[in-house]
């Protein structure tokens, strides 16, 4: 066994003694699913950054710049980091002062359970399908640093996420989004720092940028409506993920739960452009690369000794683990409060906590198949992403800030967002699908709004 490989399993197994660990705290449902909303601003500052911080920011980020220029970045980091500071600055106090405990919770709230639970059905998948990518992503990083198989790594990787995921819930999360978020923004730095001198120091790494390709909103060519969809995936898209929700819901006051958020947002920021200003630089330093994605990878097998080559790979793991297990959290939320708590109104907290475990581990199952089988699981995670998408953000938006419509509002929002995102995908052509999904929706709620009973129209909780 190398030493790379040694060095990754100490840091797993770092991994799931936190969860184990914490797993002792968990008496209720909240303390499970919400860290018993105790997060102050370290905790939830980080788990928001390396939640969102994936193996695709880190390589794909610098991949992108790569191969396109700075619009390259324009979802990842500049549109995910947007997304952060949007959900800081309009959606955490309002979210956080409801008290939910998902974010289907306001779907029940303000417009009916019927809502919540159509809602709860798009929004899984789209956790499901992502965690398959990351522990997918996972298997690839443990099969590149050993003799391991593709399929032996992500099993290994399933096990290990399930597991201590399924202990410690979000508070295990929390914990190990800290820990994560150090290692991950350590190994960025010093693998910036060895670049940055092999090539000649700072001065060449500013002439190794080319200026003409700095253009973030993809030069003269692009067009408006063009530059308006590529970035209101990643920002409108991601605002209301449950995910984020969870972790500003987990904070102790509303004041921190914005201002966690917004310094999650700053720090994705900032440490997202480190892979962006590799990317630039690598494409004069380092021509010809076919796949952009190897970039960071190649530099870091050919300029790096064994032991900053394991904080390397620590700090691609970090990345993955912190976005796989909260995507599986999430998608056993929804699916454990929202969907089967319901139906046995006098359950008790313990059981509570083991039905959320249960979801935990069936989608972490369904994960483990997926990232064994679908060859373009990145592909299937942006059209998850997508789907259902515009819906569910325009019925955020109205049942958080206005008394305008209902029910049927939201149905309809929901059914016609998703039915335009689909026919632009799949049938005809529509150039902005997403813009597309997201007008229909807008009009659709809107139409039904208008034309409802005032008396039958919901009213914020």
């Amino acid at each position: 066994m190398n030493a790379v490989l040694i060095g990754v399993f100490v840091y797993i197994l770092a991994q799931l003694l936190i969860g184990v660990l914490v797993s002792r705290r968990i008496k209720t449902e909240a303390d499970y699913l919400l860290a018993g909303r105790s997060l102050g601003y370290g905790l939830a500052t980080f788990s928001i950054f390396a939640t969102w911080f994936g193996a695709e920011t880190c390589m794909g980020a610098a991949g992108r710049v790569y191969d396109e220029g700075l619009s390259g970045g324009a979802a990842d980091p500049f549109g995910y980091g947007l997304c952060l500071i949007l959900m800081g600055l309009f959606f955490a106090i309002p979210l956080w002062r409801r008290g939910f405990t998902t974010l289907a919770d306001l779907f029940r709230a303000r417009y009916s359970p019927g809502v919540e639970r159509i809602a709860v059905l798009m929004m899984v998948p789209t956790s499901v399908m992502w965690a398959a990518a990351q522990i997918r992503a996972f298997g690839q990083v443990l099969s590149a640093s050993s003799e391991l198989g593709v399929a032996i790594a992500i099993t290994i990787a399933a096990l290990v996420v399930i597991i201590y995921t399924v202990y410690g819930g979000l508070r295990a999360d929390a914990v190990t989004d800290l820990v994560q978020g150090i290692v991950l923004i350590v190994g960025l730095v010093i693998i910036f720092v060895v670049f940055t001198h092999n090539i000649g120091g700072v001065e060449a790494l500013g002439q190794a940028i080319k200026p003409e390709r700095l253009n973030l909103f993809g030069g003269q060519d692009a067009s408006l409506l063009a530059t308006l969809e590529k970035w209101a995936v990643p920002t409108l898209g991601s605002v209301v993920a449950q995910e984020m929700v969870a972790r500003i819901l987990a904070t102790r006051s509303p004041a921190i739960a914005q201002r966690a958020t917004l310094l999650g947002g700053g720090l994705y920021l900032l440490v997202g452009l480190i892979p962006v200003t590799i990317g630039l630089a690598a494409f004069s330093v380092m021509p010809g690369v076919s796949d952009g994605e190897q970039i960071l990878p190649l530099i870091a097998q050919q300029q790096l000794p064994t032991i900053l080559y394991i904080l390397f790979a620590g700090a691609l793991i970090s990345a993955i683990l912190s976005t796989v297990d909260s995507a599986l959290l999430a998608a056993g939320a929804l699916a454990s409060h929202n969907l089967i708590v319901p139906l046995w109104p006098r359950v008790t907290e313990q059981t509570k906590v083991r039905i959320a475990r249960v979801g935990v581990i069936v989608f972490g199952v369904i994960a483990y198949v997926l990232a064994l089988s679908a060859d373009g699981i990145y592909e299937l995670v942006a059209d998850a992403s997508a789907f259902g998408g515009a819906g569910i953000f325009i019925i955020v938006v109205f049942g958080l800030f206005t008394r305008c419509g209902g029910a049927q509002s939201a149905y309809a929002a929901l059914a016609a967002g998703a039915l335009v995102w689909f026919y632009g995908e799949y049938v005809g052509e529509l150039p902005y699908t997403y813009l597309g999904s997201l007008a229909a929706a807008l009009l659709a709620y809107l139409l039904f709004a208008f034309t409802q009973s005032p008396q039958r129209a919901a009213t914020p909780t």
